[in-house]
């Protein structure tokens, strides 16, 4: 039992990477107003936006075709995956758990000139739907890097470990994986062969795998959206991502966009039950 998620993981990856501590409890926590201000400059709301794109992985997951089920599908997606919803789940989280001096650090350095362009670099490529295009072009340019002998594939695994730092993505991968297959089955939307035990032992075996496939897909997504910087914006950028305040930020946001994306599909797995094959309204 092999489970198909190329395009998932090619979406979640395209959001980890672009995204660019100690997670208990800061001593102060931000206001709502600047932790909705700090989602603008950074761009995160834009990530967040970008998870309902990955609902259209969702089927192929689960061997299901959603153009069975016609435009209830497409209704049913953009219910659950609902931009404003997303981003008040992110609000209510970051608000009791961003500290100011983690979120001024952050504010400042994407406010800057170099920032700025990142930010608009990072939400132009969310936006792209097709990641398969994405990944085509991403893979042509580090290729042509290597050719060169150019110093930017380094720096783009630099990034990626940094945006990463804890090594948590394949875990919380998996995770969000495991919980939208069990909550599906619960539902009745789809027979597992596996038990819990058994699918978390599956996946073990092809945890290997997966983070070859992640590292691949993240260098081609980084080498996409960054093509027209130089290498030195490029230095700065990952410099700025390896600072300890900056490190905060990421594992939390991590965690945040992590926490949405496994509620969102367990719903989304709910909700299926209520598809009817041949039906469209």
């Amino acid at each position: 039992m092999t489970f198909q998620i190329p395009a998932l993981l090619a979406r979640f990856l395209a959001v980890l990477c672009l995204l660019s501590g100690a997670f208990g409890q800061p001593a102060l926590a931000a206001d709502r107003d600047r932790v909705e201000a700090f989602l603008e400059v950074t761009g995160f709301d834009v990530a967040l936006d970008s998870i309902a794109l990955s609902a259209s992985s969702a089927p192929d997951m689960l061997g299901i075709d959603a153009g069975a089920f016609g435009s209830q599908w497409a209704r049913l997606s953009e219910d659950v995956f609902d931009t404003a919803e997303m981003r008040g789940l992110a609000l209510d989280i970051l608000e009791n758990t961003l500290d100011d001096a983690a979120l001024d650090h952050a504010a400042d350095f994407y406010a800057s000139d170099l920032g700025k362009r990142l930010v608009r670099a990072e939400n132009a490529s969310h936006r792209v739907e097709d990641d398969e295009v994405k990944q085509q072009a991403g893979n042509r340019i580090v290729s042509d890097l290597v050719r060169a002998g150019s110093g930017r594939v380094a720096m783009y695994r630099r990034m990626g470990s940094a945006i990463d730092a804890a090594g948590t993505g394949v875990r919380a991968l998996q995770q969000i994986q495991f919980r939208f297959l069990m909550a599906a089955a619960a539902a009745g939307v789809i027979e597992l062969e596996l038990d819990a035990d058994g699918l978390r032992a599956l996946m073990k075996e092809q945890e290997g795998g997966l983070r070859l496939s992640l590292q691949a897909s993240s260098l081609a997504a980084s080498a996409y959206t960054y093509q027209e910087f130089t290498d030195a914006e490029v230095q700065a950028y990952v410099e700025a991502l390896e600072e300890a305040p900056m490190q905060r930020v990421y594992e939390l946001l991590n965690a945040v966009q992590y926490e949405i994306t496994a509620n969102r599909f367990e719903e989304l797995a709910h909700r299926m039950a209520e598809l009817t094959p041949g039906q469209d309204i």
